[in-house]
């Protein structure tokens, strides 16, 4: 049974990999089991049919056996409106609590729809097509990698609020001081809704390196120097990564953040670990 937490927690999932058996989401959503989150999110692939049924009962399995709200992915730029309108039906008949509008990943040698170019031409037509829906929106504490700097990029931000988003779940970050200057920055450009600080633990070198490109991650020096020291010991650069984000998010929430958002890579047992160390910061004192 899950609560509203002050701030709130919440946590990512991903659907197996088509050639991985579907009983490995139940695999990861035992393993959660002790850790008390507000919601789960539940990825979504590029807009195939495939990608909409599998994200639809995956939620659907939360929502209906865990007793856990649900927000469900839905990506943008190969999605047309056919594909939109089966892929919300799917959500709202599995009573999901919201729908992350993103405006996804490119991929290589395919063309995209044509007809949502934008996050914010989706949220738009989530919020025409089914305004019961609350609509979740995605943001970059360092900037988006394709925006001229962190201005710009926050103006987009406020024309994707504007559209209908109320609820805004950041990217990965491993710099508090990052994600605190872009909350300031958001508030000052008129963003008023929660904003969720995204920590995804360190698991492995190539990770971080790999993601630190991608989503333009600053990695601090501290972060640096564990890389280095334990690039060769799996097990000690992990247990090293869960104490890093624990750190992470007790600073976060003493500074006094909306909420935390944590990518669990459908790894439970580094989850439950992270909830061991900061769960009890999520739940009010008892007088």
């Amino acid at each position: 049974m899950y609560h509203d937490h002050t701030p709130i927690f919440s946590l990512e999932v991903f659907p197996p990999k088509r050639n991985a058996a579907v009983g490995t989401i139940y695999d990861t959503l035992d393993g959660l089991q002790g850790v008390d989150p507000d919601f789960i999110s539940v990825t979504y692939g590029t807009g195939k049919q495939s990608d909409r049924t599998a994200t639809a009962r995956i939620s659907n399995t939360i929502r209906q056996e865990y007793d856990i709200p649900v927000v469900a992915h839905l990506t943008a730029q190969y999605l047309d409106r056919d594909g939109a309108d089966e892929a919300l039906d799917m959500f709202e008949q599995a009573k999901v609590r919201g729908v992350l509008a993103l405006r996804g990943d490119s991929v290589e040698g395919r063309e995209p729809a044509g007809v949502f170019d934008h996050a914010s031409d989706l949220v738009e037509y989530i919020r025409s097509k089914h305004p019961n829906l609350t609509v979740f929106g995605a943001c970059y504490p360092e900037g988006h990698p394709e925006a001229e700097c962190l201005s710009q990029d926050v103006e987009n931000l406020k024309k994707k609020v504007d559209a209908g988003v109320s609820h805004l779940i950041s990217q990965l970050f491993y710099c508090n001081d990052d994600f605190l200057d872009f909350v300031r920055t958001a508030r000052a450009a008129g963003i008023t809704v929660p904003i969720e600080a995204g920590i995804m633990p360190v698991m492995n070198v190539g990770q971080v390196r790999r993601m630190g490109r991608i989503c333009g991650a600053h990695i601090p020096r501290a972060l640096d120097r564990m890389l280095d020291k334990w690039q060769d010991d799996k097990k000690s650069l992990r247990a090293a990564g869960i104490v890093y984000a624990s750190q992470q998010i007790s600073d976060l929430v003493a500074q006094g953040v909306d909420g935390v958002h944590l990518y669990t890579m459908n790894h439970p047992g580094i989850t439950r670990r992270i909830w061991q160390n900061v769960g009890d910061l999520f739940t009010p004192p008892t007088k």
